[in-house]
């Protein structure tokens, strides 16, 4: 086997490992269902911070952090990409452990559609006819919820929203996945530190008291958010990304098993009829991303 066609096959192996870890997610925070959503979340920071300083320190990428800090333009675009990626933590989380893992999965489902859409308008990207028809399918699906079912899927919209929208300010910063990620932890660290030692009430906000696994389980949020970022960039780097896109609809399905055949979550009228657009949406993107990669190749 060729190096080329090792490396790829690795690449692979990372993407689904990312998109899989993704995906289970919710088991790790239904574990952790009696803990309030924003003390989780506040865990999630304090210790992804800790683990992606120890990373960085390990791999010797201090030096990439100064650049940034000291860039007030980027500095400023990437905090507020963060509070983005804060909010949309911080909904997850809630979504799950209030019995919405549908809502969420539908949410990064969407989530590809949008990035193309935001690509077109935002980034003069062309958008090829399929790729308008897919999206079409999409608005259709949500409009067809909101009007006939008179329900909003909020949850999904904002988590697709909010990840799409700190995805397009990311793509535009010269700022490598580590060094963002600890960037980001530590412009939320105060604030969530603040809430941990003066605001958290709730029976596990002192850790002096915990059981030593509820506390290792609230430790592990940092294994949870930067293990799979660190696959995640792993395979980017050794794929191609248009073919990294299609492992992205593991994260979701997943999801949407867990949340129908586990933990028993009702798939509604409405929503199977969303899902059932959006799904069709996806196919067709898929397929046609796939057209346009074989073309490119010849050409």
């Amino acid at each position: 086997m060729t190096d080329d066609a090792t490396r790829s096959r690795h690449g692979v192996i990372y993407a689904i490992a990312a998109y899989t870890m993704w995906g289970v997610a919710p088991i790790y925070f239904k574990w952790l269902q009696q803990v309030p959503a924003l003390e989780i979340l506040g865990h999630r920071i304090v210790w992804s911070f800790v683990l992606v300083l120890v990373l960085i320190v390990g791999l010797g990428r201090l030096h990439r952090i100064k650049p940034v800090v000291k860039n007030r333009k980027q500095m400023l675009r990437l905090t507020v990409a963060t509070f983005l990626l804060g909010g949309n933590w911080f909904l997850f989380i809630w979504a799950i452990n209030n019995n919405h893992i549908l809502d969420a999965s539908l949410g990064y489902y969407i989530n590809p559609l949008l990035n193309v859409a935001i690509g077109m308008l935002f980034f003069a990207e062309r958008m090829r006819r399929f790729q308008l028809i897919a999206i079409a399918l999409a608005v259709t699906g949500v409009l067809i919820q909101v009007i006939s079912f008179g329900s909003v899927p909020w949850v999904a919209l904002a988590l697709a929203c909010s990840f799409a929208t700190y995805g397009a300010i990311r793509k535009r910063l010269p700022v490598d996945s580590m060094t963002g990620l600890w960037l980001e932890t530590t412009i939320l660290l105060p604030f969530m530190l603040i809430y941990l030692f003066f605001f958290a009430d709730s029976a596990a906000s002192d850790m002096t008291q915990n059981t030593w696994q509820l506390n290792l389980l609230l430790m592990a949020a940092g294994i949870v958010t930067t293990a799979p970022l660190l696959c995640f960039t792993a395979a980017a780097q050794r794929i191609r990304y248009a073919t990294l896109g299609f492992f992205q609809y593991i994260g979701p399905s997943l999801m949407f098993i867990l949340a129908v055949w586990v933990y028993g979550e009702p798939l509604a009228t409405d929503k199977l009829v969303t899902f059932a657009m959006i799904w069709l949406a996806l196919a067709l993107y898929s397929i046609d991303t796939l057209v346009h990669q074989q073309r490119s190749k010849r050409a």
